[in-house]
């Protein structure tokens, strides 16, 4: 296939590229060349005016939650035959708006990995997921109905080795408390340190990335500490607000971690959860000043938990929350392609319209470097270069 449109981000500089065509096969992209250089009478899929764009990739997303006032209720009333449906409904719902990749972070017996390996088999186009399983948390700790219950040192070093056993991608705990689980406050401390360090040597022995859930400011510290991967949510809540402390902040920007920032959220939607509609401005002025001192951060939705928090949503965070904190267009639309990519450990396969990379694509109206919000008007999408001929209902 010969794709083109009159204009190409291809991710990998922060220029556009006027006219120019994708040669994709089997999936994969073979060259980016110019127009004028395909023969003529050879047949181009021209997009006309529109940009392509590598496909959006969201770092932190729950396809088992439904995104509705009371997901957990939802969840609990599903058998797993109807709910591994959902969950197809819901990762159809997001590639509509251009998100390829999604790495879901915690599911119930392992439905997202059925759900990965249904999609990867290419029976249907959807797509690519990358999954943790059910998130490791203490005895009636945050999310302790997805499964995953341990206590100690050893009860983490085994629950790892079984999700190695299953086959998951990555590795996600939760270190603090949440705010679906009324059992433990999001400020408070559920796995500590010695918890989480067995959790990183386990998952980095096996060739996984640890991923750790944090509020509380005590998490967020022992969670650097250990050395995880990526900290999500990384809001420093306390009993009554947010306290985040600037020398860990300094540590974090000078740190390797990757700080997941669940910021996208749909404008007019019903924030649930009264902890975070509290503290969101100090939340967000951590994470903007997270961004200014060089950390290494990536936008991400937690999609699934709330109202306002759909699928869809990650879109409105390349269009709101990453120019809030002073992101270029450029740079908002890298952060959760190009750098979002690197951070899911699949750099070399997808984040750039670049030869040798598989053909994960999304195309919008207009020029979204010059108007972030054309980032929602999609034209069309492609998961290894195949377009999807069904999308998600209702739930």
């Amino acid at each position: 296939m010969l794709l083109t449109a009159r204009r190409l981000f291809t991710g990998s500089t922060e220029g556009v590229l006027d006219d120019h065509v994708l040669e994709i096969e089997d999936g994969v992209i073979n060259d980016v060349r110019t127009r004028d250089t395909v023969p003529a009478g050879v047949a181009l899929v021209d997009l006309g005016d529109a940009t392509l764009l590598p496909g959006l990739i969201d770092v932190h997303q729950h396809l088992a939650f439904d995104a509705s006032a009371d997901p957990v209720a939802r969840l609990d009333a599903d058998d797993d035959a109807t709910l591994l449906l959902r969950m197809r409904l819901a990762a159809l719902r997001a590639l509509s708006v251009g998100i390829t990749t999604i790495r879901d972070l915690g599911d119930r017996n392992y439905l997202s990995l059925r759900l990965r390996d249904w999609f990867e088999s290419q029976a249907e186009v959807g797509p690519r997921i990358i999954a943790s399983g059910p998130p490791i948390t203490t005895a009636n700790g945050h999310c302790w109905f997805l499964g995953g219950q341990i206590e100690g040192p050893d009860g983490m070093r085994r629950a790892v080795r079984d999700r190695v056993a299953h086959g998951v991608d990555l590795i996600k705990v939760m270190a603090s408390g949440g705010n679906m689980t009324p059992t433990v406050g999001p400020h408070e401390s559920q796995l500590g340190y010695d918890e989480l360090l067995v959790a990183r040597e386990e998952a980095h022995a096996a060739g996984l990335r640890l991923a750790v859930h944090a509020h509380g400011t005590q998490a967020v510290a022992d969670a650097l500490a250990v050395g995880a991967d990526s900290i999500e949510h990384c809001t420093f809540f306390t009993a009554d607000g947010v306290d985040a402390d600037p020398a860990i902040l300094e540590q974090l920007a000078a740190s390797r971690c990757v700080v997941s920032m669940t910021a996208a959220v749909v404008p007019g939607g019903t924030n649930v959860y009264p902890a975070i509609r509290d503290r969101l401005a100090a939340i967000l002025a951590n994470h903007e000043t997270l961004y200014r001192s060089g950390a290494r951060i990536v936008c991400s939705s937690d999609a699934g938990v709330g109202p306002n928090k759909p699928h869809t949503a990650l879109p409105h965070g390349v269009s709101s929350f990453l120019p809030s904190i002073g992101m270029t267009n450029a740079e908002a639309i890298t952060n959760v392609t190009r750098f979002a990519a690197d951070v899911c450990g699949i750099a070399d396969r997808v984040g750039t319209l670049e030869p040798g990379k598989q053909a994960d694509i999304l195309a919008v109206a207009g020029n979204p470097l010059e108007d972030i919000g054309a980032i929602h008007d999609v034209v069309a999408v492609y998961v290894r270069g195949r377009a999807p001929t069904i999308t998600g209902g209702s739930p």
